[in-house]
């Protein structure tokens, strides 16, 4: 269970795999922890650098506000606490904020990215989430389900048991209790995604780029997806059948972007 220090954080990481260096970047509320099977494709095929980002899982909780920048520079640090010089990046919903953040300030280190069910910020933002911590429960658990997938109204999971399924697995991990010094770290986390805003700086990213969505995504639509691909130079836009977890409704995704990785 490495940690390393990075300036006054400690930071909980873990490496996997064997290949070429690929630094993946998970999502909001999303500790290694709780993702080791979306890894497990990854690290099949590269050597997968991923940590539970600040104030989440393993790693410390300092004292907010964090910013957009915060992340990006542990990522950095990360890096150079392993001697990665250069690395493909792929992150997922809040994890491709980082990575763009990280390959618009330090393109030199990104050699190929892959950003997962994102948005760039600013006019084309993600739904923002912070404010579903006021909502009425029942309600906001019923908008999460409608946001992962716009289809998933009742009528539609009674009629689609793998995405009834998918539902209630997400559902069911949000409610499960978070220890109060979690649920800090947590809404800084939020609040640090309702800033994000590159939209205006993609033109700085220089690698190949894959950009991937979903058609049903309530969180980060298709045009947000859009908005990336037209403003990155040369960049790859793929759109496929599902919502915010597209890469595990539709086979073909997940293939297409670890192909696109691996170069």
């Amino acid at each position: 269970m490495p940690t390393a220090r990075l300036g006054d954080l400690d930071v909980y990481y873990e490496r996997r795999g064997e290949g070429p260096r690929l630094l993946f970047c998970n999502g909001s509320g999303a500790t290694l922890a709780t993702t080791a099977l979306l890894l497990d494709p990854y690290v099949a095929r590269f050597d997968v650098l991923a940590h539970d980002q600040r104030g989440l899982g393993r790693t410390d909780v300092p004292p907010g506000p964090y910013e957009m920048a915060d992340y990006a520079a542990d990522a950095v640090a990360l890096l150079d606490h392993v001697g990665w010089d250069r690395c493909r990046v792929v992150g997922v919903s809040f994890g491709g904020m980082v990575a763009q953040e990280l390959a618009v300030t330090h393109s030199e280190r990104v050699e190929r990215l892959a950003l997962v069910c994102t948005s760039p910020g600013g006019a084309f933002a993600s739904y923002p989430l912070h404010t579903l911590a006021d909502a009425d429960p029942d309600g906001a658990m019923a908008l999460r389900t409608t946001l992962l997938d716009t289809r998933f109204t009742p009528e539609y999971l009674v009629a689609h048991d793998a995405d009834r399924m998918l539902a209630e697995f997400v559902t069911g991990r949000r409610a499960e209790p978070v220890p109060e010094v979690a649920q800090r770290g947590m809404a800084l986390q939020l609040d640090a995604r309702s800033r994000h805003d590159v939209v205006d700086r993609l033109g700085a990213i220089t690698c190949p780029t894959f950009v991937a969505a979903g058609r049903y995504d309530g969180i980060a639509p298709p045009a947000n997806s859009e908005a990336i691909a037209s403003r990155v130079r040369d960049a790859t836009l793929r759109v496929y059948d599902g919502g915010h977890m597209f890469f595990v409704q539709d086979p073909t995704a997940q293939p297409e972007i670890l192909d696109f990785l691996a170069g």
